[in-house]
């Protein structure tokens, strides 16, 4: 592991065997890159980072893995858009994807492994979300995959709702020569839906366990009620592939969703994400989890090639 300087700031880089990672724990607990080395020279560039001019732009990067917290996407509060209603009764503003990923984040661990992180919320965090808990992102680098666990803890008195998310930017296609309808994503999802324009979830008719990357009809779909914890990428050219394991459960909760989404056919990343649940989980209220007062919960995600 070592600090080195972008755009002006300190990021991380690890070396892990053939992978490289890259890091801002303070920005948001932002992993950037992963990419992997081969011993022709070549290499997979697996988590996408784009080329920016100045570090304001980083929390609207398209790229890397900003993390969503506490909930994911947009919420609803009656109809109202980006406000959400508390256990508490009372209508609060909730920005799109939560307060995390433009968050300052408390580094408490760097070391050869990986990375903790905690949120320090802002006056506007807090006012969002106004509970006393602590908010951690935890990374763990091998060299040939990665874990990451968000993790919610309540020193409060009340019940706190969650529904947190990962945006994971890949790089696909990633083979030298293939296009998007080359690899195949296997989703083991029983229920398919697309959030609605006033917050509720449309559901989608005679969705596959497995689509082509190149099908525009998976653009912002969410799949939930997973059968199975694993959601493969798979190149058909040469057989490799991207595994994303959802949980730590044979079975993974029945609110846990996986979210297919990309900017256009030309952009140089596909978004596979796992979340906690689909979005406006407050309103929703599938997917939605709650940490009692004292007790601490994780979401647990592993990717692997």
């Amino acid at each position: 592991m070592e600090e080195i300087e972008y755009l002006g700031e300190t990021i991380y880089r690890w070396t892990v065997g053939a992978s490289t990672y890259l890091a801002s724990p303070r920005r948001g607990a932002r992993l950037m890159n992963w990419n992997l080395s081969y011993p022709d020279g070549t290499f997979r560039d697996i988590m996408h980072w784009p080329d920016l001019a100045t570090s304001d732009a980083f929390v609207k990067a398209r790229g890397g893995n900003p993390i969503l917290f506490p909930f994911s996407a947009r919420t609803f509060a009656r109809g109202e858009l980006h406000k959400w209603v508390a256990p508490s009764g009372k209508t609060l503003p909730m920005p799109m994807h939560g307060i995390a990923r433009q968050g300052a984040f408390e580094t408490t661990r760097v070391d050869k492994t990986g990375f903790a992180a905690k949120l320090a919320p802002d006056p506007s965090a807090q006012e969002a979300y106004p509970f006393d808990y602590d908010f951690e992102v935890i990374y763990r680098f091998q060299e040939k995959e990665f874990s990451v666990e968000l993790r919610l803890s309540n020193h409060g008195t009340e019940s706190m709702p969650w529904s947190a998310g990962h945006h994971f930017y890949f790089t696909i296609p990633w083979l030298d020569g293939t296009t998007r309808a080359d690899y195949s994503l296997l989703i083991p999802a029983k229920k398919a839906v697309r959030h609605a324009s006033n917050g509720s979830l449309d559901p989608v008719e005679g969705h596959s366990r497995t689509e082509s990357i190149a099908n525009p009809s998976i653009v912002d779909r969410i799949h939930y009620k997973l059968t199975s914890p694993v959601v493969e990428c798979v190149c058909k050219q040469d057989g490799s592939r991207l595994k994303i394991e959802i949980g730590t459960q044979a079975t993974p909760n029945p609110g846990y969703a996986l979210v297919t989404w990309t900017e256009s056919d030309k952009a140089p990343f596909f978004c596979i994400e796992p979340w906690m649940g689909p979005p406006n989980a407050p309103e929703n209220e599938i997917g939605l989890h709650h940490v009692g007062p004292g007790e601490t919960q994780a979401f647990s995600v592993t990717v692997s090639v």
